[in-house]
Order: C-alpha cells, then sequence, then structure tokens
C-alpha cells in the first residue's frame, strides 16, 4: 500500500512520523504541507473521507491559528469558508496527514497507524 504524507519537514511531530513509516517500510510519498498546501477540493475529499469533524484538520496548537484568532472566528464560518482558509496557508492544516485510497489519519497517533503495517 502507497500513501500520501503531508507533513512540515521542520515540524517535530511529522519528523516523529515519518521516522515511524520509514521503520514500518510503509510506501509514501511525501507531500510539503506549506511548498504544495492542499486545495479547497482535497481538502473536502478527505474531510468527507475521514468522518472527522472539520475542526480536526485545523492546527489549534499552531502559531498562525492564534494569531488568526480563529478560536473565536471558526464557529461563525460556514464550511466553505474553512475549507478555503485551510488552502490558503499549510500553517493552518493540522499536520501531519496520511491519505490512503479509503482512508484519511489526521495527526500523529501511532495506535492508529498501525493499520498501515
Amino acid at each position: 500500500m502507497s500513501v500520501i504524507f503531508l507533513q512540515y519537514p521542520k515540524c517535530s511531530t511529522c519528523k516523529k512520523a515519518k521516522n515511524w513509516l520509514d521503520t514500518a517500510n510503509v510506501e509514501y510519498f511525501s507531500r510539503h504541507i506549506v511548498e504544495q498546501n492542499p486545495s479547497a477540493e482535497e481538502l473536502e475529499f478527505w474531510w468527507k473521507m475521514s468522518g472527522l469533524p472539520l475542526k480536526k484538520f485545523f492546527n489549534t496548537s499552531g502559531l498562525v491559528y492564534k494569531e488568526m484568532g480563529l478560536k473565536d472566528k471558526l464557529p461563525q464560518m460556514k464550511e466553505e469558508e474553512q475549507l478555503e482558509l485551510l488552502s490558503t496557508n499549510g500553517m493552518v492544516v493540522k499536520r501531519p496527514l496520511i491519505i490512503g485510497d479509503d482512508f484519511v489519519l489526521v495527526g500523529f497517533k501511532e495506535d492508529e497507524w498501525q493499520k498501515l503495517k
């Protein structure tokens, strides 16, 4: 199985996730989440495939999220607006993301990632 690994190379969690993928011999295509930011269409597809609330796709602990005051703004925003915002700045997107043929993993939770082996 080959997956898409969206990550920010300077992120410590992404580094741990990459190490885990390499150790587990998971075949992946790496995509820099800032240089190749996901489009609103990709994000919408992944969000719907994940079954998660859209808020889970936001990097709520990130500096940009806090600087933009998104904690207070997101509840008033329509889903389309949230997806558009996510598509404009990769630093707002929760990382890492793993995209498979029929699943999406948001963040690095080793127990969830076991299904990649």
